[in-house]
């Protein structure tokens, strides 16, 4: 079922729960669907006009529907005791300790999300809204010591795998929905309130795009345009001469097709370029297309790295 509704991959710790429930509640649904309908195509047959020219005004003395609607009850009455009441009291209520998380701030806004990381102190600085500025979008205020060491990035949400991660969630203008599909993570952004929600990914970036990595040929010379648009090759390839075209990780191009035909390779291994992403599900205003985040789900050491990196530019 999970197969035929095309769910994107899943990489959380607890997204198997979900999609266990997505999965029983569209069972239950192509049940009904079908139960329904053949009972309504009966129907149709049974008291057609021609079989029944005079009414009866006895009725159905059966109490079958009845008993249907009870057992649909009792099943929907299970799903909700036994798989979503369970599941929001450990993804929704049961938030991990800060000190056993990676805690960020996220603050959307018309249409970008900012990303606020404590860094290595661990405390969030100050910010004020008449600090604002395109430059510093989230107005931190730098003169504070607790916030001479924060990390702001715009549209990029980094965290390490197999560790929590807590995001306080809010936004500066409308009501904006945070969601990372493969996170199985949606969350509204309310004006005015700041509300957490949490995850835990299970699989890096990386081991996320080699399973989604899929073979195409391109013998005949060419690939959609689509695919050449969103998609790496996860491979290097040489011309004839054993020159470097294409190293693991570049975008594929019409001339580099041409360049490794002449090579003998008829396939290429491609995998999306951004397999994570935030998207924003709240229709925010006419620019809604544009608010598109990227995430990168590291090793530890990836992390820290990567914290140390940006840290280095606050001393610039």
């Amino acid at each position: 079922m999970l197969e035929l509704l095309g769910l994107p991959p899943d990489a959380s710790s607890h997204g198997f729960q979900i999609d266990d429930m997505i999965g029983i509640v569209h069972w239950l649904m192509l049940v009904l669907f079908v139960g329904w309908g053949a009972f309504f195509i009966y129907t149709l047959f049974r008291f057609r006009r021609s079989a029944h020219p005079k009414a009866d005004y006895t009725g159905v003395r059966t109490h079958a529907s009845t008993y249907l609607e009870i057992g649909i009850a009792v099943i929907e009455g299970v799903l909700l005791v036994g798989f979503a009441i369970p599941l929001w009291s450990n993804v929704v209520i049961a938030f991990p300790d800060e000190e056993d998380a990676t805690v960020v701030r996220v603050v959307a806004e018309q249409f970008a999300w900012n990303v606020h990381y404590s860094g290595a102190d661990g405390v969030f600085g100050k910010s004020d809204i008449s600090l604002i500025t395109p430059e510093n979008p989230l107005g931190l205020d730098r003169s504070d010591p607790a916030c001479k060491d924060d990390i702001a990035t715009i549209n990029q949400l980094n965290f390490p795998v197999g560790k929590p991660v807590l995001v306080y969630l809010t936004t500066k203008d409308v009501i904006h929905s945070f969601g990372i599909p493969l996170m199985r993570v949606k969350q509204d952004a309310i004006p005015g309130q700041v509300i957490p929600v949490w995850f835990s990914a299970a699989q890096t970036t990386a081991e996320i795009q080699e399973s989604m990595t899929r073979s195409y040929s391109i013998a005949g010379g060419r690939l959609s345009a689509a695919l050449m648009a969103t998609q790496v090759v996860m491979n290097d390839y040489n011309d004839k001469d054993g020159n470097p075209v294409l190293k693991k990780g570049d975008s594929i191009t019409e001339e580099a097709i041409a360049q490794i035909l002449e090579g003998g390779v008829n396939e290429v291994r491609l995998a999306p370029a951004t397999p994570t992403e935030i998207a924003c599900a709240q229709l925010c205003g006419l620019g809604h297309y544009r608010m598109r985040g990227f995430v990168t789900i590291q090793t530890m050491e990836e992390f820290d790295a990567w914290l140390a990196d940006e840290a280095s530019y606050l001393e610039q």
